[in-house]
């Protein structure tokens, strides 16, 4: 087999030491080196250097929870890196070691046998951090109010059913009334602020509930922990703000398409980055993404065809973008999904539109263009005798004689 890099090394990475093979070929001589190091700054200092007194040009290690990170972030700008995804790269059963693990991955580079995951540069990396912790808080705010409402349940206050948002100004005025003792129902709808989508007659029957001083302590708890992560959200949102504006452009062109927000937008620049020549093809994208059916054909006979769980930050934001999206009248999303629901059902058909929103977002950073809709009928009149035969077919099968002429 055929040597692609003589001068390699693979890296075996883990939390507190680093497993290093140097593989060095000379026509059908292979020497291999083998070294263990520190997982300190110190530690992949000296990696460094006894790569460099090997004569190493290029560098494999494995994606190891965060572990990698570090090592990436001080060799990358000495060596030529590859980043492997552990699932491609197994080691071959039998006796294993951190020794032959990182043996076997500078033999699998060497050969150019590894597949070079997808790593952004710093600024998308950074942009990544900000718009997951963002998600995370978010869905830990969410917890907490439903926590708050699973409180107000347990005391027969049905204070949801009589507002639209239970951390809106009238509801959190109500909760804080409950935690300071209030039990009285006219006493809470007076502290209400706006127009309510209940009439003072039903609140006053929502608010009549059994309130103890557990109810009190719960519901003050999670409060407190809402007002704390709102504080968060907000400082992080002016964080975004600052490392956004390399980016503003590719925000604002994503959010031309029905579906993306702002916020969205980021999730899927932050994401997937700017720089679309990373992937050669559209189809490369949304393979990566695992939005795309999978390969797996044996004797001739397909075993499944169900979507990878790649990228799942990606993908849960374009899913439901997606759905945002096929509520958007007279677009080419919506037609789409309507069309494939009948068929595949409702949960095949948003993921495809999921793709299609991730294949048009790729030709639109790549191109630096605004997104332009098909519109709803492109697909009918793409196969409008397709179609004619079909609605013919679905007439006679009702009992009708159809005779098909030209308008």
């Amino acid at each position: 087999m055929e040597v692609l890099y003589p001068r390699c090394a693979g890296l075996d990475v883990h939390a507190a030491q680093v497993t290093a093979c140097v593989r060095l070929a000379a026509g059908a001589d292979v020497t291999r080196h083998q070294r263990m190091f520190t997982a300190t700054v110190a530690g992949l200092l000296a990696l460094g250097t006894w790569l460099h007194e090997h004569g190493c040009t290029h560098v494999a290690m494995e994606a190891t929870g965060v572990y990698w990170k570090p090592v990436w972030h001080l060799l990358e700008a000495e060596f030529e890196l590859v980043l492997a995804n552990p699932m491609h790269i197994k080691q071959v059963p039998g006796r294993k070691s951190d020794v032959t693990d990182a043996v076997w991955i500078a033999d699998l580079l060497a050969h150019g046998l590894i597949r070079p995951s997808f790593v952004p540069p710093t600024a998308v990396q950074e942009l990544r951090d900000l718009t997951r912790t963002r998600k995370q808080l978010m869905a830990e705010l969410a917890r907490h109010t439903l926590r708050i409402q699973k409180t107000l349940e347990d005391a027969n206050v049905k204070l949801t059913r009589v507002v639209s948002d239970l951390l809106g100004r009238s509801s959190r005025a109500i909760l804080r009334a409950l935690i300071a003792g209030e039990t009285d129902p006219a006493r809470l709808v007076e502290v209400t602020r706006g127009r309510l989508k209940a009439t003072p007659a039903q609140l006053l029957e929502a608010l009549q509930g059994h309130v103890t001083a557990h109810h009190r302590f719960m519901i003050q708890m999670h409060l407190t922990q809402i007002e704390h992560l709102e504080a968060a959200v907000h400082a992080l949102d002016a964080r975004l703000g600052e490392a956004l504006p390399p980016f503003q452009q590719a925000v604002a062109l994503l959010t031309t398409m029905p579906g993306l927000g702002e916020t969205a937008a980021r999730v899927l620049v932050a994401e997937i980055g700017i720089d679309m020549s990373r992937f050669p093809t559209a189809g490369h994208l949304v393979s990566w993404a695992g939005l795309c059916p999978r390969l797996h054909e044996s004797a001739g006979k397909r075993r499944s065809t169900r979507i990878r769980p790649g990228a799942p930050w990606l993908k849960t934001t374009l899913v439901q973008a997606a759905w945002a999206a096929t509520r958007a009248k007279g677009t080419y999303l919506q037609a789409q999904f309507l069309r494939l629901k009948g068929r595949r059902g409702p949960k095949k058909a948003i993921v495809a539109v999921a793709a299609s929103m991730l294949t048009a977002a790729y030709f639109m950073l790549r191109n630096g263009a605004e997104y332009q809709d098909l519109g709803g009928r492109y697909l009918d009149n793409r196969d409008k005798a397709r179609l004619t035969a079909r609605l013919v077919r679905r007439l006679e099968g009702l009992g009708l004689t159809v005779d098909v002429r030209a308008a």
